[in-house]
């Protein structure tokens, strides 16, 4: 029983080795030399190799979409790699170019000023409940060098006057403080009136006041310091005209304005620490940037 099960298991194999050898045999076999059983072989083996070649076809198309996928998948890192440093270096140059274009502008600022000056930087915000300030702390300089009533001035225009100091810091009273109160002039009309800031909780606001019912003040007029009083130099920008309040009675109209200078995002100034205290509007410019008439 053994024996003969091995004679069968052996046969059963040389009958399944022996048969891809005629298959193979039949197909390599020269067309004119093909007799009655290589026909019936070719037939019975043409199905069975389109299977194969299809399954075959199917298999190496998936590994090669894999595979395809694969070095996409890595492409795609790569270029999102190399597009995440571009991004940030275009960040860094355009932060470079604000700090080179802001620094220039303090530099021309510095020598459009008549009189000395100490430059300054801010260090904290509305830290009083009752006063609209900052807190600046010198770059360079003394505690005697600057006291108290000094201007304050940045590259968009008016920032206050100096309220209190300690030592290399100093506290800045705002022109939108409900106590400030400057002196300015609207070069369009000569029309003349004081600024007081509104000292709201919630916005910067400023308004003119004694404006008189006959002054000719619109929407959108440049608002400067007059110099008079000597307390601040002539000519540097405060703000714009945003809105006239014009009552049906009364000698006097008043004006909202918007400060030039942005003291949410104030980051440095300068200290007027000396240089003349001139009245007059000489070379008021339109441009917005700060300017004083006195050389």
């Amino acid at each position: 029983m053994n024996r003969f099960r091995r004679f069968r298991d052996f046969a059963f194999s040389v009958a399944l080795l022996s048969i891809p050898f005629f298959f193979l045999s039949t197909n390599l076999k020269d067309p004119a030399r093909v007799n009655v059983l290589d026909r019936v072989l070719l037939q019975v083996s043409a199905p069975i190799q389109y299977v194969a070649a299809e399954a075959a076809r199917s298999i190496s198309g998936v590994l090669e979409g894999y595979v395809y996928l694969v070095d996409v998948n890595r492409e795609n890192q790569r270029l999102s790699h190399d597009n995440g440093q571009l991004r940030s270096e275009i960040r860094s140059l355009r932060i470079q170019a604000r700090e080179n274009n802001r620094l220039r502008r303090m530099l021309d600022l510095r020598e459009r000023l008549a009189g000395e000056t100490l430059s300054a930087k801010v260090i904290s915000k509305d830290f009083s409940t009752f006063f609209r300030i900052v807190r600046v702390r010198l770059d360079r300089g003394e505690r005697h060098h600057v006291r108290p009533g000094m201007p304050v001035i940045s590259v968009d225009g008016l920032v206050g006057q100096i309220r209190r100091t300690a030592g290399r810091y100093s506290d800045v009273l705002l022109t939108v403080d409900r106590t400030s109160a400057v002196d300015v002039l609207i070069p369009r009309t000569g029309a003349r009136g004081m600024l007081r800031g509104t000292g709201e909780d919630d916005r910067y606001a400023c308004r003119i006041q004694y404006l008189r019912r006959t002054d000719q003040v619109r929407v959108g007029d440049e608002i400067y310091t007059s110099g008079l009083g000597q307390r601040f130099p002539a000519s540097i920008l405060v703000g714009h005209v945003v809105k006239v309040v014009k009552r049906d009675f009364g000698l006097y109209q008043e004006a909202m304005v918007d400060p030039a200078v942005n003291f949410a995002d104030l980051e440095e100034a300068l200290i007027l620490t000396t240089g003349p205290r001139q009245s007059g509007t000489q070379d008021a410019s339109p441009s917005g940037t700060a300017t004083t008439g006195a050389r």
